[in-house]
């Protein structure tokens, strides 16, 4: 009989942000305002990286992974949520629900592992500058960004796996404008017990093992700045950190409350929801370049030699 149901299931119902359609009009032009500049402000700090060779540095090539990672991480959801507040039917296949949450698993962990690569990264810039050009080589940069994606899609495939066998019977009804595994747990009739434990797992990894990196290496970096005897010198270590700083702190909190609350369709899940997958990748070339100064140089160098070409 489970067989029978799940394969009368070939598509869910997201209910998205509102039910009505002026609400819904309003809420596309937003969007896609938001996609629109998300799209641009990191298409533009990603080419402003590898174009200027002053920002060829570990800190910078970073950088340039997580915003092509931001440009993936916002369109894994919102080109799907700008069609249905557009139309009637708001439907996704259970195919295409599964390769959301798929991508959203690689996104989101390889973001938690860049963030922790950076925090290193800045680790070793304060805590032993004198070495920093040996530790952070090539070698190791490139290690550490590659290993991140590769890591992450592995995860993402060991959670997707045992989503592939759940039967799913009775209602079909997404409360959300995006798939994620908590909302198909609730609609399952099979045994979850292997795919909570795969999913739990990876998020004590990719969640509170980065977490614990990033806290350690900032716990550091915070003991070494307190050890420098001029202000100016203190102000400064920490002006080389804090754009970063602001950043995990925005990711890891609204990643936190997103997934501690329970799946319910609540406004207040869905607020968090929208500013853990909409509003960081939007805000995150923003953060590196308002407080950056070699990154708004690079940025008038590089839109100077394009206009002049």
């Amino acid at each position: 009989m489970a067989l029978e149901n799940h394969s009368t299931i070939n598509e869910f119902i997201l209910l998205g942000l509102s039910a009505d359609p002026h609400v819904q009009a309003l809420l596309f032009v937003l969007f896609l305002h938001i996609y629109l500049l998300t799209m641009t402000e990191n298409l533009m700090l990603l080419l402003v990286t590898r174009a200027d060779s002053h920002l060829h540095t570990p800190m910078y090539f970073f950088l340039s992974h997580l915003s092509f990672q931001d440009i993936c991480f916002s369109s894994v959801t919102v080109p799907k949520l700008l069609e249905n507040l557009l139309s009637q039917k708001k439907t996704i296949s259970v195919k295409g629900c599964l390769v959301q949450i798929f991508f959203l698993f690689v996104n989101g962990s390889t973001e938690a592992c860049l963030l922790a690569a950076m925090a290193y990264d800045r680790f070793a810039a304060i805590c032993h500058p004198l070495l920093y050009g040996q530790v952070m080589n090539s070698l190791l940069c490139q290690g550490l960004a590659w290993g991140s994606w590769g890591l992450s899609f592995l995860t993402a495939f060991f959670n997707i796996l045992p989503a592939l066998y759940l039967d799913f019977c009775g209602d079909y009804i997404i409360p959300h404008y995006s798939c994620d595994l908590p909302s198909l747990f609730v609609l399952a009739c099979s045994d979850l017990s292997s795919s909570f434990i795969v999913m739990l797992f990876s998020a004590f990894l990719n969640g509170f093992g980065t977490c614990l990196l990033i806290f350690y290496s900032y716990a550091r970096i915070v003991s070494t700045i307190l050890g420098i005897s001029s202000s100016s010198g203190r102000s400064k270590a920490f002006s080389t950190c804090s754009s970063h700083l602001t950043v995990v702190l925005l990711f890891y909190g609204s990643a936190f409350l997103r997934y501690l609350m329970p799946t319910s369709g609540s406004t207040l899940e869905l607020i968090f929801s929208v500013q853990y997958s909409v509003v960081t990748p939007l805000v995150n070339p923003l953060i590196y370049s308002l407080k950056n100064n070699e990154v708004k140089t690079a940025m008038k160098r590089t839109l100077r030699k394009y206009l002049q070409f």
